[in-house]
């Protein structure tokens, strides 16, 4: 770096300084009072005493704006603090607080300020209280916002604006505190899964309740029931209690979940205000809450052209929270997606048998060539289950009354691509390999379903 670059980034770090972060302004009140003397000055042309007046009431001005200005705290008496969660669901409010200091007040002084906080890009505020006085005592303020976006976000600076005395001229200063917060995908059915009762679930408004089958692990005794097998009464419990009790067994714990999550450009299409990722990560997030609330083991790997990230399988309210921590800012690459690599990563690293569930888009799988091999090579030690959402615009199209070429076109195209859809799901499943295309609203059920039936029916 040259010495006159220096020089001339000191001279513009100072206009920007002085002219875009740290200056002042007029107030109403000034503003008011030069009217005021404008119209004094119009007054005074008939007398000829435009010049006297113009002098004498612009030197009054400018001696009260001095005055003004020197009993104002200087920029740097102000602190300010600011508290915000450390993290926080998408499309949930939360408040900040903003606590405001100067150490330039003495008792009787009273000044009036406006705040500004700079928000990310991606966030709404929704009320705010963020202007009054402060005396020498500190003072706070605050406002609610929303996040519309998952994401690590970064509060930097906050511009105070203050004026008092004869409210005449107003300073502006911009202020450094940083926060950091961490907007998680919605979490509320999450939280859903471990609140709900044992075998009782309540998923986007469906109660879903799987009545133990039997399974190689034992349970509990209960009461015989007629419908129970009679191969599983417990004589001897029945002897002790002089009724029929029946061995209640379940599937075994301890299996391993391992959720696939596609990041490439197919998931970042917007279906009814979300993107394809949001919706696959937060029915995925449910999934592994689920599967660790049965007991289960969960890993996680996202993908696009490479492994983007990779939690090893574990089990426990700790693991849940690893696993959210570990996707809560994952986002969509503009590349076409690589299941091949995800596959090898899951043949390479997990040895143990585990379903694995692939949240992906059905355009993926159908013009995938390399896909299905690797598919059947996978179920040769693991069970798979492909998941992908539902095109509404698809089915609208399809259903579209054709009143012209154009309108013609779409329908007979929306039909194709259904058509190749649904005989995709046939020839899959013909293979024993199932897919599931769901509208994006029965995702998290879809998937939940799945995975309770085939732990249900011990073929995980």
């Amino acid at each position: 770096m040259t010495k006159s670059f220096k020089k001339r980034s000191a001279l513009f770090r100072f206009l920007d300084k002085t002219f875009f972060h740290d200056f002042i302004l007029p107030t109403r009140r000034l503003i008011v009072l030069v009217l005021i003397g404008a119209a004094g000055m119009l007054i005074a042309a008939p007398f000829d005493a435009v010049l006297p007046v113009f002098w004498s009431f612009n030197a009054l001005l400018l001696v009260l704006s001095a005055i003004d200005l020197l009993l104002l705290p200087k920029r740097s008496s102000w602190k300010i603090r600011r508290t915000l969660p450390e993290q926080a669901d998408v499309r949930s409010t939360f408040e900040v607080s903003l606590e405001l200091e100067s150490l330039g007040l003495d008792q009787s002084s009273v000044v009036h300020v406006e705040l500004m906080d700079h928000m990310p890009y991606t966030f709404q505020l929704e009320s705010s209280q963020l202007s009054g006085s402060i005396s020498w005592k500190s003072t706070s303020f605050g406002y609610t916002v929303m996040a519309t976006e998952r994401g690590r976000y970064v509060f930097e600076n906050v511009v105070l604006r203050y004026f008092g005395g004869m409210g005449l001229w107003k300073k502006q200063v911009l202020l450094s505190s940083q926060n950091i917060i961490e907007i998680y995908p919605d979490l509320s059915q999450v939280r859903g899964v471990l609140n709900a009762v044992q075998d009782v679930l309540i998923l986007e408004g469906h109660r879903v309740f799987k009545k133990q089958r039997s399974g190689s692990e034992f349970h509990y005794i209960r009461d015989y029931v007629q419908g129970d097998d009679v191969r599983l009464i417990n004589w001897k419990a029945s002897a002790r209690s002089t009724k029929l009790m029946t061995n209640l067994f379940q599937p075994e714990k301890g299996k391993i979940v391992t959720i696939v999550l596609d990041c490439g450009r197919q998931m970042a299409i917007e279906l009814e205000g979300q993107v394809k990722l949001d919706r696959t990560l937060e029915a995925a997030l449910t999934l592994a809450a689920v599967a660790l609330k049965q007991g289960d083991q969960v890993a996680l790997i996202a993908y696009s052209n490479k492994v983007k990230v990779y939690v090893p399988a574990g089990k426990g309210l700790p693991h849940l929270q690893a696993l959210t921590k570990a996707v809560y800012d994952l986002s969509t690459d503009f590349v076409e997606s690589s299941t091949q690599i995800a596959f090898t990563h899951i043949l390479r690293f997990l040895k143990k048998r585990s379903l694995v569930v692939l949240f992906s888009d059905m355009e993926s799988y159908l013009y995938n060539q390399e896909m299905l091999p690797y598919v059947q090579r996978l179920r040769r030690s693991h069970q798979a289950l492909l998941l992908s959402l539902q095109d509404p615009l698809i089915h609208q199209w399809a259903r579209v009354r054709a009143e012209d070429s154009r309108q013609a076109y779409k329908m007979s195209m929306a039909h194709k691509f259904t058509t190749d859809r649904y005989a995709y799901v046939n020839e899959m499943a013909g293979k024993g390999i199932p897919v599931m295309d769901v509208p994006a609203d029965q995702l998290t059920l879809s998937a939940v379903n799945a995975y309770l039936d085939l732990k249900a029916n011990d073929r995980l």
